[in-house]
């Protein structure tokens, strides 16, 4: 694949995972306005655990096999990559059915470690049938995600992009329908709601796998024709394949594993410390805030990392293994610099619009709280981003080990803070410890990269600091446009103020960043292409 291919299925599976959790964040608000924040809290303690599970489940198989298709088909052995994708799909069927089982049978004892008997907003019963109801995903989640591998593994990114928005899609409609009928029209509970709202993840699986069977019926015979292309087949004993299968697998279920397993020390911890400062009453509210509502927005800028990833490991691990040094560090460069230019300044911008945007996407009530607590988890973006990246890299070269090493570090980090944080630093203690937990995480990466290959930063660092110097001018911009509107709305108790504010500011500062960006050729340098549209738009 050249390296415009490359960057064309990156650009495809980073906008259709952009798409996808844009989605993701705008159907929260309505189901935020008819549950409150009280039911996103519900919401988020059977989500959290779930996603747990599910990363348990699939452990890393999908992304392994995206990698083990990869490596054989470059040496044009499409029969072992055949054979491995039905081995991985078997394990992933088994796997789901016993992730269920556990989850399902395993609800009571989570929603025991999570709400207290006595708690009067959200009983111990309801945390349960609400994990019970998103543990039918389990089913077929696991089996669809492998298929979304193999195509990757092939380089074909078009079936896991189009499959991802419409399971989003289909998820959110069933959703917000059923979560309408039930508050709405039938005035029924919330919990009632939001099991519903659980169970969704099981339709939006349905809707992927008729997407991918769709892929899979087109594209057989190709493969087929490859295979019986293929004049030597050397029939690898299943034992072995499922051995190297699973070397590969271990370490890629800490991408998936990584931020969910922040959020439930959260989970098991946030509220109990909460209650031990005498904040139990504003506990449920601030939680919903880093866990749902302001992580579904946050995420949106990590989605950069997410799309790169996924592009990035059949293409790493055929250049180190082909021991194309210079290409490697390379797009390796490349990966990093993509994360920065993007992330960096969206994190600013959440900063400093923090009151507004969050205030008119959801509430203004205890805004003044809640756009705090927003305003210090943005950060997270950029370390989340990052570790998902490094972790990815270090997989395409060999070191998927060591991904165990430095999440170990992050999470032991977490578990040993939390608490003590929370007790000190009230609301946004759980928030700080999550951010130097994870940049633990990612220091420990780079290191191992540069130890591996001898990899450099220099041209990194270079170009970080011109982004710096733009996020700046950027910054600046906004606050002009914060002071100036400051004069004449209240974002804090009108909406339509908010809205404004959040609008104008995010306009402005995003035109300044993309044009110094753009006219600087700083994004040529990046991505290796210019925009034609943005071209003809300075006149160039």
């Amino acid at each position: 694949m050249s390296s415009s291919n490359f960057l064309r299925g990156t650009l495809l599976l980073t906008g259709a995972s952009f798409l996808s959790k844009f989605l993701g964040m705008i159907y929260v608000i309505p189901f935020t306005n008819m549950v409150d924040e009280t039911g996103m809290t519900l919401y988020g303690f059977a989500y959290v655990p779930y996603s747990i599970m599910l990363s348990i489940s699939t452990i890393g198989v999908p992304l392994a096999v995206s990698k083990f298709v990869a490596k054989y088909n470059a040496i044009n052995d499409y029969y072992t990559s055949m054979r491995m994708f039905k081995v991985g799909t078997f394990i992933m069927l088994i796997n789901g059915i016993i992730a269920f089982l556990i989850m399902y049978f395993g609800a009571e004892l989570i929603a025991g470690w999570t709400v207290d008997k006595d708690n009067k907003n959200i009983t111990l019963n309801e945390v349960k049938h609400v994990i019970q109801m998103v543990s039918f995903a389990l089913l077929i989640i696991p089996g669809m995600a492998i298929m979304r591998g193999f195509f990757q593994g092939n380089k074909s990114m078009g079936p896991t992009a189009v499959s991802q928005v419409i399971e989003q899609i289909i998820r959110i409609i069933f959703l917000l329908v059923t979560v309408s009928v039930v508050v709405v029209v039938l005035q029924g509970k919330i919990s009632t709601a939001i099991g519903f709202a659980a169970f969704s993840a099981f339709v939006g699986g349905i809707a992927s796998w008729v997407v991918l069977a769709f892929y899979w019926k087109k594209r057989k015979k190709y493969i087929d024709a490859a295979i019986a292309s293929q004049k030597y087949k050397k029939k690898i004993p299943i034992s072995i394949l499922v051995k190297e299968l699973l070397r590969y697998a271990g370490p890629f279920v800490l991408i998936g594993i990584a931020i969910p397993l922040y959020q439930m020390i959260d989970q098991f911890t946030f509220i109990h410390a909460m209650s031990e400062i005498g904040k139990r009453d504003v506990a449920d509210i601030v939680y919903s805030v880093f866990t749902v509502q302001g992580h579904k927005l946050v995420i949106i800028p990590v989605t950069i990392a997410t799309g790169l990833s996924l592009a990035l490991i059949p293409e790493i691990t055929a250049a180190y293994n082909a021991k194309d040094m210079q290409k490697l560090k390379k797009q390796i460069n490349q990966a990093l610099q993509i994360i920065m230019f993007f992330v960096l300044p969206a994190i600013f911008g959440l900063i400093i619009l923090a009151d507004s945007i969050y205030g008119s996407l959801f509430n203004l009530d205890n805004l003044a709280l809640t756009g705090k607590v927003f305003a210090w988890y943005a950060p997270v973006a950029l370390t989340f981003a990052f570790f998902t990246v490094t972790s990815s890299i270090l997989q395409g070269i060999d070191r998927q080990s060591f991904t165990l090493i430095s999440l170990s570090a992050g999470i032991l980090t977490k578990i040993l803070l939390n608490s003590l944080f929370i007790q000190t630093f009230e609301e946004i203690g759980a928030v700080l410890v999550t951010l130097i937990a994870t940049s633990i995480a990612v220091l420990l990466n780079l290191w191992q990269i540069k130890k591996a290959i001898d990899f450099q930063f220099r041209k990194f660092f270079k170009l970080t600091f011109l982004m710096i110097i733009f996020t700046a001018i950027m910054v600046f911009g906004i606050l002009i446009v914060k002071v100036t509107l400051g004069m004449f709305l209240d974002v804090y108790h009108n909406r339509v103020h908010a809205i404004i504010m959040m609008l104008i500011g995010i306009g402005v500062g995003g035109t300044i960043y993309l044009y110094l960006g753009y006219s600087s050729t700083l994004f040529e340098r990046i991505t290796g292409r210019r925009i034609a549209i943005i071209d003809k738009l300075l006149r160039r």
